[in-house]
């Protein structure tokens, strides 16, 4: 692997790592509906322009528009939120680390659809990331409560949304680019939460800060994200989504506990170390098993 894939893959999984953080900063003045409508409003936009002037192929919304708004509903819109929500309770980068439980999901639901095979080591993995969490939220930095438990119970539900979205993506855009799907993704998105942002406005005009964190979250880390993920994709192949899956959940660690000041408790590093494991164990196969657009199925992932 070249120097520049290694700093593009860093690059990508510091991005989608500070996701949380960001989320964790604006949330409270903009409310998780607001907020993520921002986001996938910009990011689609952004992403719009790059592929206008790239002169790469468009989302054809004639064709696939409505599966462009299931797309983006249940891979970006609900799951954004939700992990928005979960942030009103959890630290950053206790969601960035519960996040990583989408490849457990993505097998079960893959394997109801005949997507996936189940053996003894992916189910040997789906075990290992129950402990995972377990460790999580039994032994976190958080006191449990109803609240932190319907905080958690969000954030896993965000993830199921990812599998679900993968599988769906993996059915009826197998044959698109990937970052067109991505563009797509955003703006049908933006479009599902249009209707109630207006019921969802905060109270008071957002902070700088938290308007500045809502636009990073918006162009650095979603839309460059993207861009830059796919390129990996085009030099170096599917072996890069497992990687990015790894990696984001230790920089959601540490953007949280150098910028925020949240707790880096042992037990959170057992938890994140076992998450982990059970990822490898679940998603570990031959890359001659994978194409290119199995691999960006990990985008949605953030």
């Amino acid at each position: 692997m070249s120097v520049v894939v290694v700093l593009l893959l860093l690059a990508v999984a510091a991005l989608w790592g500070a996701s949380f953080l960001f989320i964790r900063v604006a949330v409270t003045d903009f409310g998780p509906v607001a907020l993520i409508e921002t986001r996938v409003l910009l990011a689609g936009v952004a992403l719009w322009l790059v592929l206008s002037l790239a002169r790469r192929g468009l989302p054809n919304w004639r064709a696939q528009g409505r599966r462009y708004l299931v797309l983006g509903a249940v891979s970006a819109g609900l799951p954004f939120t939700l992990i928005a929500v979960a942030e009103q309770e959890l630290t950053s980068g206790l969601a960035a680390t519960l996040n990583a439980t989408t490849p457990l999901f993505t097998l079960l639901i893959g394997a109801l659809y005949g997507q996936e095979q189940l053996n003894a080591r992916r189910l040997a993995g789906v075990l290992c990331g129950v402990v995972g969490v377990a460790v999580l939220v039994g032994l976190g930095p958080l006191q449990p409560s109803l609240a932190v438990l319907l905080a958690v119970a969000a954030s896993l539900l965000a993830a199921v949304c990812y599998a679900i979205g993968g599988v769906y993506a993996k059915r009826h855009f197998s044959a698109t680019p990937p970052i067109t799907v991505a563009t797509g993704q955003q703006l049908g998105a933006a479009a599902v939460l249009l209707p109630i942002t207006p019921f969802a406005m905060p109270d008071k005009v957002p902070s700088a800060a938290s308007a500045g964190a809502a636009i990073a979250l918006a162009l650095p880390c979603t839309a460059l994200g993207f861009a830059l993920f796919y390129r990996i994709v085009a030099r170096r192949g599917p072996t890069t989504a497992l990687a990015v899956t790894l990696l984001v959940p230790p920089f959601g660690l540490v953007w949280g506990a150098v910028f925020l000041r949240e707790p880096l408790t042992p037990s959170m590093l057992v938890g994140l170390v076992i998450v982990l494991a059970s990822v490898a164990l679940i998603t570990r196969r031959t890359s001659r098993a994978q194409t290119p657009r199995m691999a960006a199925q990990g985008a949605e992932e953030v």
